[in-house]
């Protein structure tokens, strides 16, 4: 079982990178969380790899550090979320927020992770809660907001954004309403427009 892979990253996007091991080539689906910290093409990284196996496939789930992948563990461990559901889920909250809303109850919060009812966020604080109290999940930084990015960039942004589960329309608005400086990463617009739309 693939528990640590440390490479070159071949290829870069939102949803998984090729990792190049010592010439072999790894698919790992990220969450943004650790995309968010990844360096650019042809650097160097170390992932905590979850190896997720089926009958007629084996996946590789990536994270940069050890308590995105143990939140990652036990997010599947509930019933009705698979491994896409859970990295989606770290797409969209950071993981101390996502701890501190399963620790406070915060119903309101967890559903409207897209892909979350209230009936799969009542079963997240029930069987969770506990759980997360253990984990070492520390306050998230607080960024700050800039003014203007390019077409393109924001293009790319909506897309991974409604791939993610977010209605078009709703994406459109927050995305206008963003100010962004004209040099912003892909990185920093989506973290942004992620907290927007997570209010």
């Amino acid at each position: 079982m693939i528990a640590l892979l440390t490479g070159k990253i071949a290829h870069k996007s939102p949803a998984f990178i090729i990792l190049d091991v010592n010439g072999v080539g790894y698919r790992v689906q990220i969450p943004f969380s650790t995309y968010y910290e990844l360096p650019d093409e042809g650097g160097t990284v170390s992932l905590n790899i979850y190896t997720h196996v089926k009958e007629d496939s084996i996946s590789l789930f990536g994270f940069r550090t050890p308590t995105e992948k143990d939140f990652f563990q036990l997010l599947i461990s509930v019933a009705g979320i698979g491994p896409k559901m859970g990295k989606d889920i770290l797409s969209n909250i950071q993981v101390a927020d996502l701890g501190q809303a399963i620790v406070r109850g915060d119903l309101a919060r967890l559903s409207g992770i897209p892909g979350i009812g209230r009936k799969t966020a009542e079963r997240l604080v029930l069987e969770l809660k506990d759980k997360v109290l253990k984990l070492d999940v520390t306050p998230p930084a607080n960024e700050g907001v800039g003014p203007v990015a390019s077409p393109d960039l924001m293009d790319d942004v909506a897309s991974a954004l409604v791939n993610l589960g977010y209605k078009e329309a709703l994406v459109n608005k927050v995305l206008v309403e963003m100010k962004v400086p004209a040099d912003a990463s892909m990185e920093t617009v989506l973290r942004q427009a992620l907290k927007l739309l997570m209010k």
